[in-house]
């Protein structure tokens, strides 16, 4: 049986997923991280550790330059074969991150609306412009008015995105989304990692500082003098972005670490609601001292009601 490990950032998501896989040996690591997929953005993504990574088999890992663009449907389409390779080898794949649509792509394959890059730069040209934001998103309230309403105004990214489906496919974007709100069987047993909103809060500062005193800012600084730089969507990634700014000398430090710690919590709130819509998820008290136990457990019980015959 498939097994998926979710939840917010800074929950453990990893020290989980890295524990079952050296207890039950055939397991092999699914990153469904939409960052963790760039080379050389380590730090500040928390990828998985060499400590992490020794004696294990991961994918979707260092994948691509942080100068490139990418894509839940480039995700997609590899999640399938390292899933499918990870399947014909008789072993277990587990997907471990908290990107909950690339979790998403890959537990309920999705169906996903397509690429259209010249018209995104067109888009993107005509929202350069003076006004140019709020005349394409009256356009999309004209076109696809159910994807509109769910979309900010000022939310840049997702309006050139859903008119550029709307405009390249002829289809509304809002077609596509039906399937999120559709939780129907899957394949993949999904457990979740919850933690107190007041601890989880002092994780995520005290996890920041250990990422500073790890190099986090020459880590942001190094990419930001490289020749392609970072793309759009790498820069995306908590912390780059803000760090960016301060390489800029747009912020102060302390502004960039305040920022990140804010946005940070921010996201925070976002991924525990996605999550938490899905009723097919298990959810698990990350602080148990039993955490491995009751993981265990919650897997061998989904194993016996899917199959009856294990018991």
């Amino acid at each position: 049986m498939r097994v998926s490990i979710v939840g917010a950032t800074a929950t453990g998501k990893t020290a989980l997923a890295v524990s079952y896989a050296r207890r039950t040996t055939n397991t092999e690591l699914v990153s469904a991280d939409a960052f963790c997929v760039y080379r050389d953005m380590d730090i500040g993504t928390a990828k998985p550790t060499a400590e992490e990574r020794d004696g294990l088999c991961w994918h979707l890992l260092d994948i691509c330059d942080p100068g490139e663009e990418y894509t839940v449907a480039r995700f997609q389409e590899a999640a399938r074969v390292a899933v499918a390779s990870i399947e014909e080898r008789g072993h277990v794949p587990l997907v471990v991150g908290g990107t909950g649509l690339y979790h998403r792509a890959i537990v309920d394959d999705l169906k996903l609306p397509g690429q259209f890059p010249e018209v995104a730069a067109s888009l993107e040209r005509q929202a350069d412009e003076e006004g140019g934001l709020a005349r394409l998103y009256d356009r999309l309230v004209e076109l696809d008015p159910d994807a509109a309403a769910k979309i900010s105004p000022s939310n840049r990214r997702r309006l050139v995105r859903a008119l550029e489906v709307v405009l390249g496919s002829g289809n509304r974007f809002s077609s596509f989304g039906p399937g999120l709100l559709h939780y129907g069987p899957s394949s993949f047993f999904c457990a979740g990692l919850s933690v107190p909103r007041a601890e989880l809060d002092e994780r995520i500062a005290l996890r920041l500082d250990a990422q500073f005193a790890a190099g986090f800012v020459d880590e942001v600084v190094e990419l930001s003098r490289r020749p392609r730089g970072l793309s759009r969507t790498a820069r995306q990634a908590l912390g780059y972005k803000e760090l960016l700014s301060y390489a800029a000398g747009e912020l102060t430090l302390a502004e960039a670490r305040d920022a990140i710690i804010r946005h940070t919590k921010v996201l925070v709130r976002r991924q525990e609601s996605w999550f938490r819509r899905d009723p097919r998820i298990v959810w698990l008290d990350a602080t148990d001292p039993g955490l491995d136990a009751a993981l265990d457990e919650a897997v061998a019980g989904a194993r016996i009601e899917r199959d009856p015959a294990r018991d």
